[in-house]
């Protein structure tokens, strides 16, 4: 059930089969452009160009395909030397981690098949990977309503070539996290140990370990290019916050493989490129293991993974914006849309009303001047996602704004976020 690791693929997720237009198999057609065009890093069923939205904020539940069976008594392999820590020895950190990074394959029907990675976490045979891999999320229309279906058979392959089968035990379309399950008395386990990103700043040294193309347990290095990204997600219509970027190459294939600090703790999951030829160039991005632990924790126990909603959508506010239109702080988050019947709207929360244009950038104005939520201070569209995504829903708190040159703050009582597919 191997795909072809050498079949053309256009960008996003080349995965193989699938309908004209969305990116799958066929000749590269030409590059769209590098803002806009989104590589998800998994191979076999669909993909599609992703082109960048601000999203209103919060999430929602995701679906359990079937709860997690009881653990069996776990077979593990014998320990390996880590690398020491404050150095960074690629060799040793392969050494001591590969044998817990596996590939996975998913029949999904008639939407093809997908070949991607994953990461044992715990000697009960839990295994982390992207709900792109295990689903057919990437092969629906965006903004789609259909219904998100599991792979009908999930295969995974060690780093000694043993094949089992795994159980799928939910995903997290918000995040783009995918959770399944093997027995552990069908193979030696070796569970790579949950770094956190919280720490991880730019110019560390990162390891990727995963599956590119097909190939097996591939080791590629790099830094840490960037953190606290918002990026789209590509299972669904809202952003991931606190998004890594890394230069380590990330290609198909390589999609819910671990990417490892120097000390070889996984500080996320590899998920993304950005490209205009839908090979790695050198942008890659990968969920915060903070956020995918959070995910593992709800799936495992709960069978869903909820998130913070408020219906908003932001712009950010840098000094020479807010000179120019006298707005009242130097940094925040301006509100250009709340949308109807959301917690937004029934706190009070004021939308945009009218946009100008300064150096070249269109700039909607009326609307509040978000500058705090719960206490933490917002200097960008960026700080609202991520402090919501932080947040439970049901929670009442308080936002701070500027409205008319007046601080002023409303209570806020979050939602669930919404469902829906890209």
């Amino acid at each position: 059930m191997k795909t072809d690791p050498s079949a053309p693929f256009h960008v996003e997720t080349g995965r193989q089969g699938g309908r004209q237009g969305r990116c799958y198999g066929g000749s590269m057609r030409a590059p769209v452009a590098a803002a806009v065009a989104a590589v998800a890093a998994a191979a076999g069923a669909g993909a599609a160009i992703l082109v960048a939205t601000v999203a209103g904020l919060g999430d929602s539940t995701t679906t359990v395909v079937e709860a997690a069976p009881a653990p069996a008594a776990p077979t593990t392999t014998s320990p390996r030397p880590v690398p020491a820590a404050g150095t960074f020895d690629p060799a040793a950190l392969y050494a001591a981690r590969a044998d817990g990074v596996v590939t996975i394959y998913a029949n999904l029907g008639a939407d093809g098949s997908a070949q991607g990675s994953g990461f044992v976490v715990d000697r009960t045979g839990a295994i982390m990977t992207n709900a792109h891999v295990i689903t057919n999320v990437a092969e629906l229309e965006p903004g789609s309503t259909a219904p998100v279906r599991a792979a009908s058979a999930v295969y995974v392959e060690f780093s000694d070539g043993e094949r089992v089968p795994a159980k799928i035990v939910g995903w997290d379309l918000f995040s783009d996290v995918g959770v399944i399950r093997v027995e552990p008395g069908d193979h030696r386990l070796a569970p790579v140990p949950l770094g956190t990103s919280g720490g991880v700043v730019v110019g560390e040294p990162v390891a990727a370990i995963g599956s590119p193309f097909g190939k097996q347990t591939s080791l590629s290095v790099g830094v840490v290019s960037a953190i606290g990204r918002s990026i789209d997600s590509l299972t669904s219509g809202f952003t991931v916050a606190n998004a890594i970027q890394t230069d380590a190459p990330i290609n198909r294939g390589n999609s819910g493989g671990p990417l490892f600090d120097g000390d070889g703790r996984v500080i996320g999951i590899n998920a993304q490129i950005q490209s205009t030829t839908g090979t790695a160039e050198g942008v890659g991005f990968a969920i915060p293991i903070d956020a995918a632990r959070r995910s593992l924790d709800q799936l495992v126990r709960t069978g869903r993974v909820r998130y913070a909603y408020i219906g908003i959508r932001t712009q950010d506010v840098t000094p020479g914006i807010a000179a120019a239109f006298d707005l009242g702080a130097e940094r925040g988050a301006l509100v250009t849309r709340v949308e109807d019947g959301t917690p937004a709207a029934d706190a009070g929360i004021r939308g945009g009303s009218r946009t100008e244009a300064l150096n070249g950038e269109d700039i909607t104005l009326g609307g509040d001047l978000i500058v705090g939520i719960a206490g933490k201070s917002v200097g960008g569209a960026d700080d609202v996602s991520r402090i919501v995504t932080e947040l439970r829903p049901g929670q009442t708190v308080e936002f701070t704004v500027i409205r008319g040159g007046a601080r002023r703050t409303l209570d806020v009582t979050l939602a669930d976020r919404p469902l829906e597919n890209r």
